[in-house]
Parts: structure tokens; C-alpha cells; sequence
């Protein structure tokens, strides 16, 4: 017997979509139905994908969005609500690092980070919760009460890693903002979950597995491979359903095993 997840109805909006994990997550959640908000501040890669999805039978829009700014994360889900409709699905993606050892962290490299990873996840899940909160509460309209918040956090926010310091730390309280807002929120129906990624192959690091130090680095993961976007297809579709009801707080480790 086959089984079937079916987003249809709802519209899911997902930050960092112009490349790596948030392109593969938005084709994927509109493949299962979704109509799909991608947000990013490369508008150009947006609708490249935008014409994809839409070529595939798939339904998508564009809102330009930078999440170290406050005024444009509010501007973007509001264009959003307005041309396409109440957001159902967040899918909190955007993130950047850098590589250093921290005695050599400067001012600017610990804000580029955290602004994005942390204060930036924050807020965007803030603006998305309130009006998720609100249509829970009867005090906006919506045919769908509740809602799914899918936080990108990484393993390396489970498992400290060498010369990613602060990436780590910004990914470690991803988790636990995870958990606060589980906490706060949930009993509205409004679910939200952390999927942390291991070592996947995108257009960021690809060239990076190549490398001499990027075999060394394959040789010591626990199956000597690196994962691909779309193997983190499943967990993300279950967790943007209406099957996940149950799944609430959870911080879910798809990295083949490493932070064992």
C-alpha cells in the first residue's frame, strides 16, 4: 500500500532559496503540492527557479528578502500573505559561515554569522509566528489554523567542530530557539521542529570534496560519504505535514550518523 504526503493548500515559505539546500527545498515541497514563497536576496536565482517549479506543474513566487534586516523581513512576508496567502510552512533556511580558528574571530566575521544564522532565524520565524498566532487566536482570517516551522540548523550545532567555532555556536542556539518556541507556541498548533544537516554536497563546497583535505574529511564520516540535498527530502516533507501533529520540539540529526 502506498502512502502519501499531500501539501496541497498550503503555502510554504522558504529563506536562503536561491541555491544549495533551500532550492532543493522548495522544489521538493512544491513537487508535494505546496505553493511555494522563495526569499532570498538574489532575486535573480529566485526566478530562474520560480520558472522551473513552474515548468515542472509546480506554483511559485518571489519576494526579495535580506534577514539581517528587520524592515525587510516584515516588507517580504507581508508581500507574501498578500499575492499568494496566509503562511502554513516556514522553512527557516538562510545561513553563511566562515572558517578560523576563534582567537582569530574578528568583530565582523562573529556578527556575519550570527546576524544571519541566529538573529536573522529568529526574526523571520517571529514575523511568521505572530500571524500564525493571530489566525489561532481568531484574530486574522485563515483556513488553516496552526502551522509547521522547520528551523535549518546543522550537526556542527550538535558537535563542535575545529575552525567553525562560531558557526557552531549560532547553529547550537538555533536548537534551543527551537525548543523555546516548540515550547511557547505549540499549543496553538503551531509546530516547530529543527532538522540539523550533515556533510551534504552543494554548489557552495562542492568543488571542496575534490580537494585533498576534502578526502580526508569524507575518509573520517562514520559511511565515507557526503550526503546530497535531496536526501533530506523525506524528513522535510513529513515534518511539513498534517502527520506530523505529534512531532513537536524535536532537533532531528540527518547526517548519516556522524554526531553519534
Amino acid at each position: 500500500m502506498a502512502y502519501t504526503l499531500d501539501l496541497s493548500g498550503r503555502v510554504a515559505l522558504i529563506t536562503g532559496a536561491s541555491g544549495g539546500l533551500g532550492e532543493q527545498f522548495a522544489k521538493t515541497l512544491a513537487q508535494a503540492g505546496a505553493a511555494v514563497v522563495l526569499a532570498s536576496r538574489r532575486t535573480d536565482r529566485l526566478m530562474n527557479l520560480r520558472a522551473h517549479i513552474e515548468a515542472a506543474g509546480g506554483q511559485a513566487h518571489v519576494v526579495a528578502m535580506d534577514v539581517t534586516d528587520l524592515a525587510s523581513i516584515k516588507a517580504a512576508v507581508a508581500h507574501a500573505e498578500t499575492e499568494v496567502g496566509p503562511i502554513d510552512i516556514l522553512i527557516n533556511n538562510s545561513g553563511v559561515s566562515t572558517t578560523q580558528r576563534l582567537q582569530d574571530v574578528t568583530e565582523e566575521d562573529y556578527d556575519f554569522v550570527f546576524n544571519t544564522n541566529t538573529r536573522g532565524a529568529f526574526f523571520v520565524a517571529q514575523e511568521v509566528g505572530k500571524r500564525m498566532l493571530a489566525r489561532a487566536k481568531g484574530a486574522a482570517p485563515g483556513t488553516y489554523v496552526g502551522g509547521r516551522i522547520i528551523n535549518i540548523a546543522s550537526m556542527a550545532g550538535l558537535k563542535v567542530l575545529p575552525q567553525i567555532g562560531v558557526y557552531c555556536m549560532s547553529k547550537a542556539a538555533v536548537v534551543h530557539m527551537t525548543r523555546a518556541m516548540a515550547t511557547e507556541w505549540g499549543r496553538f498548533g503551531i509546530n516547530v521542529n529543527a532538522i540539523c544537516p550533515g556533510y551534504i554536497d552543494t554548489e557552495i563546497n562542492h568543488h571542496h570534496w575534490q580537494t585533498e583535505q576534502g578526502q580526508k574529511l569524507i575518509a573520517m564520516l562514520p559511511r565515507k560519504r557526503v550526503g546530497t540535498p535531496a536526501d533530506l527530502d523525506a524528513l522535510l516533507v513529513m515534518l511539513c505535514s498534517a502527520e506530523s501533529h505529534f512531532i513537536n520540539g524535536a532537533v532531528i540529526a540527518a547526517d548519516d550518523g556522524f554526531a553519534v
